[in-house]
């Protein structure tokens, strides 16, 4: 399906990231690219990778010319950062590392791959999302903003990007089975599944087959969307 295409997973040591990266070289991926902020974080099944190590809280002061010297057909924007509290608590770093993750960097990523991209007239960009986005979450005041703006990003970038045949898209996780919700304990697992239609969480592989989607053949004409993947939770 992928055939000859090189693409960049941010975050891809995490359970979404690193379930996007197997999708892909599974399906015939010549190049898969990731980044950590930790090179040791790196599982032993993941030599495939060609990760580079980049921290996302600073990436303005980083010279992505040298960390990224290669272009790319597929970018995917999922790495991320929670630092939940609620509001009164929250502190400016709480705040200020959660944008500079989730959002910021996405900014400084985006300004030298779509360059590449326009210049070959070809290329899929898809942000990760989050059902929280656009339903809210107490506790999450900051997390909820970057992913909020993700909308706004991909429909403008999208009227920017289509006459050059780039595509621009999220995808808007549910609650999915990942890192963020082994931290829950059985009573808060409870309460999602009783929220949810389907009365069961997502799996990291229905968020890798939704990104593979997006970047096919099958969505050249669309753009500008977000795909939401929630087992119901929120109807939009």
């Amino acid at each position: 399906m992928f055939k000859d295409k090189k693409i960049l997973v941010t975050g891809g040591t995490g359970s979404i990231g690193s379930s996007i990266c197997d999708y892909f070289t599974n399906n015939g991926c010549k190049e898969i690219y990731s980044t950590t902020t930790n090179i040791n974080k790196i599982k032993s099944n993941q030599d495939y990778i060609k990760f580079k190590e980049l921290d996302l809280n600073n990436i303005e002061s980083l010279n992505l010319n040298k960390i990224f010297d290669f272009d790319i057909d597929y970018l995917v924007l999922n790495a991320g950062l929670n630092r939940d509290n609620i509001f009164l608590r929250m502190s400016p770093n709480d705040w200020n590392s959660v944008i500079n993750v989730n959002l910021n960097s996405s900014f400084h990523l985006l300004k030298h791959f779509t360059k590449h991209m326009v210049k070959k007239r070809f290329g899929k960009i898809v942000f990760i999302s989050s059902v929280v986005a656009h339903i809210g979450n107490p506790g999450q005041v900051n997390y909820t903003a970057s992913k909020a703006a993700i909308s706004g990003i991909v429909k403008s970038l999208a009227l920017e990007l289509s006459s050059r045949n780039i595509t621009v898209n999220s995808v808007a996780p549910g609650f999915i089975s990942s890192n963020m919700t082994d931290k829950l304990n059985e009573i808060q697992k409870n309460d999602i599944l009783e929220r949810i239609p389907m009365k069961k969480l997502g799996n990291p592989l229905d968020i890798a087959k939704a990104v593979g989607f997006l970047c096919s053949e099958n969505a050249n004409y669309i753009t500008g969307q977000t795909l939401h993947v929630n087992g119901g939770l929120a109807l939009i």
